[in-house]
């Protein structure tokens, strides 16, 4: 019988604000400040791997989902679009925890780097953690790959923001001082939490944690208000 199993070696790392899982958007294209440096590696970082790549104006990417432990799927699975109640098919979802562990983003290439024996490739609105591995890059091309008539589920519409962000006098001090160094910082923030990254199950409740999480290597807390479920409050940010 012929061996049908595949052993794929990454020919890319990306380098992403995302420091962990937690808050990483759900798609691409929704954070639209989450910019991506995509890094070929040795032996695929020649310039002549990338040559007319300039002219397409998206990619796709095919990806590990490597912070998923190995080994571990269910057949059903719980999409956040569905509260994170509802089970379907992990066929019928982009879910992390699949048989192989592959995902793929389509995302704006902005410019292409070759310089000092590296290949960058500068992405913008990406969902991936850094140091994501890379499997392949391809072109987006618009005839084919945009179906007009396209019936997608449960999520036939982009999901609306979530919630309101509002930001405490230190957290707006603290983002001013650091937006020296990461310029739009406060939009970012607030992109990112709008899209409300908490687990589904945790939306309907009364919540009073306090939630952190990494962007870039600043740390930032932030909780749902007392007396509004739909608005959270950032408190303060750290560098770590």
């Amino acid at each position: 019988m012929t061996n049908l199993s595949l052993t794929l070696q990454p020919i890319a790392l990306i380098h992403t604000p995302y420091k962990e899982k937690f808050a990483i958007p759900r798609q691409a294209n929704l954070v639209q400040d989450g910019t991506g440096i995509i890094e070929l590696l040795p032996p695929y970082n020649i310039p002549e791997s990338v040559r007319g790549l300039e002219q397409f104006s998206h990619i796709w990417l095919i990806f590990q989902f490597n912070q998923v432990p190995t080994g571990k799927w269910q057949a059903t699975v719980r999409p956040p679009r569905l509260g994170g109640n509802q089970r379907i098919g992990v066929f019928a979802s982009r879910a992390t925890h699949r048989p192989n562990p592959l995902g793929l983003s389509k995302v704006a290439l902005e410019k292409i780097e070759c310089k000092n024996g590296k290949v960058l490739l500068y992405v913008g609105s990406v969902d991936l953690v850094d140091g994501t591995p890379i499997f392949d890059i391809k072109p987006y091309v618009s005839y084919a790959d945009n179906e007009v008539n396209a019936q997608s589920g449960f999520a036939q519409e982009k999901p609306d923001t979530m919630l309101t962000v509002e930001f405490q006098p230190l957290a707006l001090s603290q983002i001013e001082k650091l937006s020296q160094k990461i310029p739009h910082l406060l939009r970012f923030i607030q992109e990112v939490i709008q899209q409300d990254p908490r687990p589904a199950y945790q939306k309907n409740k009364v919540d009073q944690r306090i939630y952190g999480m990494t962007l870039h290597n600043i740390n930032i807390r932030w909780k749902i208000k007392s007396n509004n479920k739909n608005i959270a409050e950032v408190l303060d940010l750290t560098e770590i």
